[in-house]
């Protein structure tokens, strides 16, 4: 298995260097026509390094395929007017009780807005990296590791599926749902596609559903794929309160916070690679 090469810039203020994978030639010239000026100033400025940590001059030409490293400029953002408290700490796990409306790693306009910039500044721990992610609108029990050499140990606990997960969501649709059921379906999300949906063929995407009282829910998933939750429940006539996407496409100011998604990854439970304890961690959230 082919390992990822660490970056040749370490970790600054909470943020990696951004990884740009080059066409080929001169690069200064593919900077400056690909991201505009004020990346290829970054050359100028002794900014931008080879993978090897050579510092790219204006002259430097590479091969297709070879990559480069710069720090990015942050665009605004919207602060998340949320606390992330943790929840457990030791020298190779930080679990937190992730917010709502908090990515989890740097995406598009969410950069340092995100659950891993944030404990990375207030923890000081600049190889902190997430074992799972959450989606940003969820809230709930987020699993980071502290040291590269860890990482891939507990990542792969939930890659092949060793991490039992609980959900509680809330939803105001149908009451004549006979439950408990699970779901079986193949999900797909395509990029630049904001709803992941269903389409037949082979199953992917599976969910026990059961119901707590009112309009509270218990969501067991046996996969994880994007949005998963939230499409099995809207085509069960369940769609989550609070839900933006599913069923239907709500356009939402990025500055409003009043109506949190409800739904909230309440536990996870796993046998820990390294102590072979067993671990169980439970958010102090509620709906």
């Amino acid at each position: 298995m082919s390992r990822v090469r660490p970056a040749p810039l370490p970790v600054r203020d909470g943020l990696g260097p951004a990884r740009v994978r080059l066409r080929g030639g001169a690069v200064l010239v593919e900077l400056a026509d690909r991201f505009g000026e004020s990346v290829a100033a970054k050359v100028f400025g002794g900014e931008v390094v080879t993978a090897d940590g050579d510092v790219v001059t204006a002259g430097t030409v590479l091969p297709p395929g070879a990559h480069v490293y710069l720090y990015r400029d942050l665009p605004h953002e919207v602060p998340v007017p949320f606390a992330m408290p943790v929840l457990y700490r030791d020298e190779d796990i930080v679990v937190a009780d992730k917010p709502h409306f908090l990515a989890t790693m740097p995406r598009g306009r969410h950069v340092a807005e995100t659950a891993v910039v944030r404990l990375r500044r207030e923890l000081d721990l600049p190889e902190l990296c997430p074992a799972h992610r959450l989606d940003r609108l969820t809230a709930g029990v987020l699993l980071f590791t502290t040291r590269r050499e860890v990482r891939g140990r507990y990542q792969r606990l939930f890659a092949e599926g060793a991490v039992g997960k609980v959900y509680l969501a809330r939803s105001s649709g149908r009451t004549d749902v006979e439950l408990p059921t699970v779901v079986r379906s193949r999900i797909v999300k395509q990029r630049g596609r904001l709803q992941a949906f269903e389409e037949t063929g082979e199953t992917n995407a599976e969910t026990l559903v059961e119901h707590v009282a009112g309009d509270l829910y218990r969501l067991t998933p046996r996969t994880g794929r994007t949005h998963q939750l939230r499409v099995h429940m809207a085509g069960l006539g369940l769609p989550l309160r609070g839900d933006p996407l599913y069923p239907d496409i709500v356009d939402v100011a990025p500055d409003d916070f009043t109506q949190p998604l409800q739904l909230l990854a309440h536990s996870i439970e796993f046998d820990d690679p390294i102590t072979g304890e067993a671990r169980r961690f439970v958010s102090e959230r509620t709906l």
